[in-house]
């Protein structure tokens, strides 16, 4: 019984599907997301991401499928008390604009019962100290958005589901809010985040799960996304000034080297090769000065994904 307990989803989709009239949304959605795990939907507008996290919420029912939060069914009266240890941050943040930072946040920490204390020490990290006896009217689109990931943060939540968190921040706020995160995971929380920085987020989840109009297209680590998507890793290697040809002759034509300059070679190859590659160089001995490898990208992943989907 433990057993089953431990390996139990947080969060399960099973063939879930989602239509607002004549119009699918989402088809055939299966997804499982473990505690601890920082997940991230990307896609293009429109691909179904949001409507993911509002099945997750409970805030809208599948048409078809079945979707569980925590063992039941988010969109249940009898979930309502697991809400409390949720957080969530839509992607357009609205508060009452008549109202303070400070009784916006107060009013959030009431509803999920947690002390007014949490409301000052959050104030402070996200920035707005300074700004809490202002009235939400007179804040800045980042500074709505901050305010509106401290209410997402109160009360140290179990879940995470944020969407698009980071718009409307400066990148030294943007760091602070993946601090944040790798707190509250540490902590033993669970996070959901749909995001469009795909290079601000490539280091930072478990898994990546790729949507493309409704459909699930892709889904794992980034290591194992590299290799469904066998695309080549790069290679630069500097040598000293004149010897790059010298250098790229000794390689061999059986290296794909894609550029030779005066005092470096560029050249790529599939992973399963890399290791191959790596021997060939380090047989050069002190001819190589510095070799930089650098693995795909996550947004080439992604293209990748999307255009093989589109042919």
């Amino acid at each position: 019984m433990m057993l089953d307990s431990i390996i139990q989803p947080v969060i399960s989709m099973q063939n879930v599907s989602k239509t607002y009239g004549r119009e699918t949304v989402l088809s055939d959605m299966d997804l499982d997301i473990q505690s601890g795990e920082c997940v991230v939907l990307v896609g293009h507008n429109g691909a179904g991401k949001t409507t993911l996290m509002k099945l997750m919420l409970g805030l809208t029912r599948p048409t078809s499928g079945r979707v569980e939060v925590l063992g039941g069914d988010p969109a249940f009266a009898s979930a309502v008390a697991h809400h409390r240890t949720w957080g969530y941050l839509p992607e357009s943040v609205a508060f009452n604009e008549a109202m303070t930072g400070s009784e916006v946040l107060t009013f959030y920490a009431r509803l999920k019962g947690s002390s007014p204390r949490d409301c000052e020490n959050l104030l402070d990290i996200v920035g707005l100290s300074g700004a809490a006896a202002r009235r939400v009217g007179t804040y800045s689109k980042g500074m709505r958005q901050r305010l509106g990931l401290a209410q997402a943060m109160l009360g140290n939540p179990r879940l995470l589901f944020l969407d698009e968190p980071t718009n409307g921040l400066d990148p030294s706020l943007r760091h602070l809010f993946y601090d944040l995160i790798n707190a509250l995971h540490r902590a033993g929380a669970t996070s959901v985040i749909s995001s469009h920085a795909l290079d601000e987020i490539e280091a930072r989840a478990n898994r990546f799960v790729i949507v493309k109009s409704g459909r699930m297209i892709a889904s794992g680590t980034l290591d194992e996304l590299f290799r469904q998507a066998a695309l080549p890793v790069r290679m630069r290697i500097s040598v000293a000034p004149g010897q790059a040809a010298g250098v790229a002759e000794r390689l061999g034509s059986a290296i794909d080297i894609s550029e030779i300059g005066d005092t470096t070679l560029s050249l790529a190859c599939f992973n399963g090769d890399k290791m191959a590659v790596i021997r060939r160089i380090g047989d050069l001995g002190d001819s190589v000065n510095d070799l930089q490898i650098q693995p795909p990208k996550l947004d080439e992943v992604y293209n990748h994904f999307m255009n093989r989907e589109a042919s």
